[in-house]
């Protein structure tokens, strides 16, 4: 079975609240909640793959994520001025970087996030329904979270990592 979720709720939150606006949804508040229930799945997705272990949360738990610094750089969110509201910006060092960048490649890729979906033992398909069989609705709302070309530069960071997390046993050729 996966880890339980509470272990991981402050990084699932924090990496889920960093794409929603780093990806903002269009439109109002419906809009929104769509492209943040997209958002938490696929980062619930893969910090489970990311931590898999009770032993796996605990640590992350103890040390700590690492943080927004290097995403935040990635997307040009790094400029002066911005996420300068002090205490307010807390959250941001619950941000796990790996577990955004596997987030932003399940978002972008549906394929992988089958794929992803599949390797949780005990998950089924339907908990990940926005992620894996998004509708009209859903798209509209996540136009630019699920938008490959603007999540390249997240998702590439650790993309490799995540195939090869996902196929444990591909052979690498030179």
């Amino acid at each position: 079975m996966h880890t339980d979720l509470s272990d991981l709720s402050p990084v699932v939150a924090a990496t889920a609240q960093w794409l929603t606006r780093s990806f903002p949804a269009p439109g109002g508040a419906l809009a929104a909640a769509l492209c943040e229930v997209q958002a938490r799945q696929a980062v619930t997705v893969a910090a489970w793959l990311r931590y898999p272990t009770a032993m796996d949360a605990a640590l992350v738990a103890l040390a700590g994520p690492g943080g927004s610094a290097r995403l935040d750089w990635v997307t040009g969110a790094d400029t002066p001025g911005a996420g300068e509201d002090g205490e307010g910006d807390a959250w941001r060092t619950w941000v796990d970087e790996v577990v955004a960048s596997w987030a932003a490649c399940l978002l972008a890729d549906e394929d992988l996030a089958h794929r992803a979906v599949a390797a949780l033992p005990g998950a089924a398909p339907t908990e990940f329904r926005r992620l894996l069989s998004p509708d009209a609705g859903d798209r509209r709302a996540a136009a630019l979270l699920r938008h490959p070309d603007l999540l390249a530069p997240v998702a590439g960071l650790h993309h490799a990592h995540l195939r090869t997390r996902l196929d444990p046993d591909h052979t690498l050729t030179a």
